[in-house]
């Protein structure tokens, strides 16, 4: 399989509301992408039909050689590791933490009567550790702070091995230390050639993980560019897809921007 995603003209509707129009797009199994673009440019969107969650309303989705429409969507998504805010919405205040990475491997959130074996729970405990959240495998969600949050939702979206992984925003919320030790978590895992296709959305370049391979700038539901990081990143692109005139820097693999005089 040469490509793990691919979008063909690829429009969404949400009632009388097109959130996405004409994608055309394509990610690689070394891939890692990051998706910027103000509120409202159809980021959280495309992420719903990257994960299955969504058809398109016009166009064709292929997710890991599976066309949307066709495959078991159900199937589908336990091959896409996705962390986003509307999932962490889902997983119950008092689940520990343990067990919110490892009701993954049943796609499920919130332990029941599943049956897990000890491949699943030594596979929950090694992704805790990888993600500095060891210690707290016996905590509950609710006594986390946003940044131990992230993690365990990234530490879940990896639980089953994905050939794709989807990350919603893993920035959102955080203080500064927060974030920056979070991005040092995505860096490794963007540096790691174990690690699946890596897609991320945020809306600030200051996020951008070192290693990350490419960008797709999005507004108003459309391309504004996408491409290589370093030639699709630019003080031009990223004005236009913002709707300002904007400056880019970037240092040691990492970027800022502010707005021109």
């Amino acid at each position: 399989m040469s490509e793990v995603l691919r979008l063909d003209d690829v429009t969404l509707r949400r009632g009388d509301n097109q959130v996405l129009d004409g994608i055309t797009w394509s990610v690689e199994p070394t891939d890692r992408w990051v998706i910027l673009g103000p509120n409202g440019a159809g980021k959280t969107s495309l992420m719903t039909v990257c994960s299955a969650r969504a058809h398109p309303t016009t166009g064709t989705a292929r997710i890991l050689g599976e066309q949307l429409g066709d495959a078991d969507t159900n199937e589908l998504r336990i091959r896409v590791g996705l962390a986003s805010a509307a999932l962490a919405d889902r997983i119950p205040p008092d689940e520990t933490v343990h067990d919110i990475v490892m009701t993954a491997a049943h796609g499920v959130t919130g332990r029941w009567r599943e049956e897990y074996e000890r491949v699943d729970e030594v596979r929950a405990e090694d992704l805790l550790s990888a993600f500095g959240m060891h210690a707290f495998a016996h905590r509950t969600f609710e006594t986390l702070s946003e940044g131990e949050r992230k993690r365990v939702q990234i530490a879940r979206a990896l639980m089953t091995d994905p050939e794709l992984l989807l990350l919603d925003e893993p920035a959102a919320g955080l203080d500064l230390g927060g974030r920056e030790e979070l991005l040092s978590a995505l860096t490794e895992l963007a540096g790691d050639r174990r690690s699946p296709a890596i897609v991320m959305v945020t809306h600030h370049v200051e996020e951008v993980p070192t290693g990350f391979t490419h960008a797709l700038l999005l507004r108003d539901g459309r391309i504004v560019a996408k491409g290589a990081l370093g030639d699709t990143l630019t003080s031009a692109n990223l004005s236009q897809t913002y709707g300002l005139p904007l400056q880019l820097f970037a240092q040691d693999g990492r970027w800022t921007a502010r707005r021109s005089a």
